[in-house]
């Protein structure tokens, strides 16, 4: 079981940040976000505090059809 692993966060040419996490990581059965090659998540982090990142999935709010 791999709980803990050293990725990297890194900015492309054209802005855009990305944070890479090992695949051992990723690939783990207990490794929380599963089943889809993408997903929305929320990254928190606290200004002045210690040097942290929350990363929870994202569920985007699903518009109403209406009539």
């Amino acid at each position: 079981m791999v709980s803990e692993g050293r990725g990297r966060l890194f900015r492309r040419k054209d802005g855009k940040y990305l944070i890479y996490l090992p695949k051992s990581l990723a690939e783990d059965s207990m490794f929380p976000f599963k089943g889809a090659d993408s997903i929305f998540v929320n990254v928190v982090f606290k200004p002045g505090g210690a040097k942290k990142l929350l990363v929870n999935k994202w569920e985007p709010p699903v518009e109403e059809e209406t009539d």
